[in-house]
């Protein structure tokens, strides 16, 4: 797909972090951007700061886990500016679970669904097909992770299981539209290759009262700059991946049509072998170990 100057792009989770990115980076090829989120002074600062920087700007308040929401986005963007050509399906939420699987709270994996499976689901029904209608080029792109969608974190468990249904939702995505014959594309975002500085590492703040927790946490919330700390203390090498390059590898993707937005990494590479392998040996998950011995 080609970006030019007066297409539109919609942005979820785009008050902050990789989608305000995403959204500044589309605004820079002349797109018009729509941005949705669930934090309304954050997004009103986002909107305020593109504009002024020359951007054409909608920006509403939306809560992807509510399908009637995420509709009334996608009424208002077609009736602001007639179409939509790139949509991004970026927010997220992580669960604030706590301890082995069979010890979560049902609210922890409610939640998480809510935002980072429903969401997607949600954007896809309420945009694609009147992206299909338009008849014209378009792209979606669905924001996974590493962590579930190459290969489980077992101590981000809902997180990971999350993602990794994203994976696969995008992927079946992308049949459906090469099956209708589509000038849709689809692409799932692996942000990276290194770790990130987001909100994702502070979502209870935005965590609605239907989802609330039901039993006080055994430890504080962590924010990212303790779990820097904790890390390095541990002897581990911390990095992180700007935002920006984020969005750009997202741009290079929908000029290439990739549906893999993974970027390079010997990391993750050593990941999708050893998954892989252990599938086509039908064996046990040895990528696992290091956790299990946690």
């Amino acid at each position: 797909m080609r970006l030019a100057p007066g297409q539109v792009a919609v942005v979820t989770g785009a008050a902050g972090g990789i989608g305000l990115a995403m959204a500044r980076r589309f605004a820079a090829e002349g797109l018009k951007v729509v941005l949705a989120d669930v934090e309304e002074g954050a997004l009103r600062k986002a909107a305020d700061d593109l504009a002024a920087e020359g951007a054409d700007v909608l920006a509403r308040l939306v809560d992807v886990s509510d399908r009637d929401s995420v509709g009334a986005l996608a009424d208002a963007a077609y009736e602001a500016f007639g179409a939509v050509h790139v949509l991004c399906n970026n927010a997220g939420v992580g669960s604030g679970a706590e301890g082995r699987m069979w010890e979560h709270e049902p609210n922890d994996w409610k939640w998480a669904f809510s935002v980072n499976v429903w969401g997607v689901f949600h954007g896809i029904q309420a945009f694609v097909p009147r992206m299909i209608a338009g008849g014209g080029p378009g792209h979606v792109v669905n924001t996974s992770s590493g962590d579930g969608g190459i290969a489980p974190l077992p101590t981000a468990s809902v997180y990971a299981v999350t993602k990794a249904a994203v994976v696969t939702m995008t992927e079946s995505l992308y049949a459906h539209l090469k099956a209708e014959g589509a000038p849709v594309g689809a692409s799932v975002l692996f942000p990276g290759p290194h770790m990130l500085r987001t909100g994702l590492w502070e979502s209870h703040r935005n965590r609605p009262e239907r989802y609330a927790k039901q039993r006080p946490r055994r430890t504080p919330y962590r924010t990212l700059d303790q779990y820097e700390a904790a890390m390095r203390k541990a002897g581990q090498e911390v990095r992180f991946t700007p935002v920006e390059e984020v969005a750009e590898h997202v741009v290079d993707g929908i000029r290439a049509d990739r549906f893999w937005m993974l970027p390079a990494s010997e990391h993750s590479d050593r990941q999708i072998r050893a998954r892989s392998q252990s599938m086509l040996d039908r064996a046990n998950p040895a990528y696992l170990e290091s956790f299990i011995l946690d």
